[in-house]
């Protein structure tokens, strides 16, 4: 027996909710669309129906805002990498400025945070400086918006102009599970990092390969890592070990830790979640010791070497886990943490303030947990003086920010 088919609804969306979606009421009842701007119209279809709320999909756009636009992308409303192709970038950022801020009153009870306008560092499309493919009937492909499904892309307008270049050389790539691009934008190298067997038209590539079994990556061709200058710094990223990527983006970030932070020559410097090093070598040589947290061996081998070619203090690396490491040490009087997208938690949190350092500058890549750990920074006795957005993601719901806190309570 067939399924019923679904009511079709016509919703105005008021709103756009953390995650991309739009936000619309029906009879009482909040509505998330993927598809919609805030005050289109449009006719969907519920596809989930939870009570107070539902998850709809979109028909049709019956009254587009003059701000629409035609998304360059063929692949755009199948593949999941992007949301937002079908609005002006300008739009954007407007739109996920209004969501730290939204995020930030109703989770973290902060409504009167100083929220800057959003930066918008590099370009709206060919910013992507890494990508990570799936692999599909021998082509690389991307998952298809909140499924696994997979889906082949022909070309990708994300990606840097160089890894574009080398996206359209990759051939037939059946026998790998995974592929990864890597590209130094200010230094014009290129890596590839395979999971899998390595196909024929490897040799065409003309860039090194590392292979990644069990996480561990070897070399198969040339070299396992690349290098990228940052705001006048180079860094070693081995593989697929973490770095930020988009360039442009990860220099804005280092210009407003810096700003956050204004490091004194005689400060400590807490790095937490260190990863390679990007803040550690570009605010080192300003401050007198610098203590580094990091756990992932590549970014303990990549940080490792990116500061013992840097103009800066001896380090101390503490290896264990950040939330763990409160009261290893306890002499820092600036600090800078850049967690994942979960977030510090109550005790990195309490890691983070053990010190009392005076000013801290959170980095973060999520507006919920970011507000959630504001919350409980601040009952520990810091004013959140300003964030900064960063639209290190162009053309998706992503966004990334920096916060100032400086302590307002005398130390203990």
């Amino acid at each position: 027996m067939s399924e019923p088919i679904a009511e079709l609804l016509t919703v105005t969306p008021h709103d756009l909710a953390h995650g991309g979606e739009a936000v619309a009421r029906v009879d009482g009842k909040t509505v998330f669309v993927a598809g919609l701007m805030p005050g289109e119209q449009g006719t969907v279809r519920i596809v989930k129906d939870k009570g107070s709320w539902a998850r709809a999909e979109l028909v049709a756009v019956t009254a587009p805002s003059a701000d629409r636009i035609e998304p360059p992308c063929q692949h755009f409303g199948v593949c999941g990498g992007c949301q937002w192709q079908f609005s002006p970038v300008e739009t954007q950022t407007t739109w996920k400025r209004g969501v730290v801020q939204s995020q930030l009153a109703h989770l973290g009870g902060l409504a009167d945070v100083v929220v800057r306008e959003t930066e918008t560092p590099g370009p709206a499309f060919g910013y992507r400086n890494r990508m990570d493919f799936k692999i599909s009937d021998g082509r690389p492909a991307l998952y298809q918006s909140a499924s696994r499904t997979e889906v082949r892309i022909e070309r990708c307008h994300l990606l840097v102009p160089s890894l574009a270049e080398l996206y359209q050389r990759l051939g037939n790539v059946d026998g790998l599970n995974s592929l990864t691009i890597r590209a130094g934008v200010n230094t014009d190298q290129l890596l590839a990092i395979v999971t899998g067997r390595i196909p024929e038209s490897a040799k065409e590539w003309d860039v090194p390969i590392a292979r990644v079994r069990r996480g561990t990556p070897s070399v198969e061709v040339g070299q396992m890592h690349l290098y990228e200058e940052v705001a006048g710094h180079r860094y070693r990223i081995t593989a697929n070990g973490f770095f930020q990527n988009n360039t442009w983006g990860a220099e804005a970030l280092v210009r407003l830790v810096g700003e956050a932070l204004e490091p004194q020559r005689d400060d400590v410097l807490l790095d937490a979640y260190a990863g390679g090093g990007l803040f550690s070598v570009a605010l080192g040589g300003s401050v007198s010791q610098l203590i580094a947290v990091e756990t992932s061996p590549l970014g303990l081998r990549d940080l490792e070497h990116n500061l013992a070619e840097a103009d800066g203090p001896a380090a101390d690396i503490v290896a264990i886990p950040f939330e763990e490491s409160a009261g290893e040490y306890d002499d820092w009087t600036i600090a800078v943490c850049d967690p994942p997208r979960t977030g510090l938690g109550s005790a990195g949190v309490d890691a983070l303030v053990d010190a009392r350092p005076r000013r801290v500058a959170y980095v973060s890549c999520d507006p919920a947990s970011f507000a959630r750990d504001a919350r409980m920074i601040v009952d520990q006795g810091y004013l959140l003086e300003w964030v900064a957005p960063v639209d290190m993601f162009p053309q998706t719901y992503h966004i990334e920010m920096v916060a100032r806190f400086d302590r307002v309570d005398p130390p203990e």
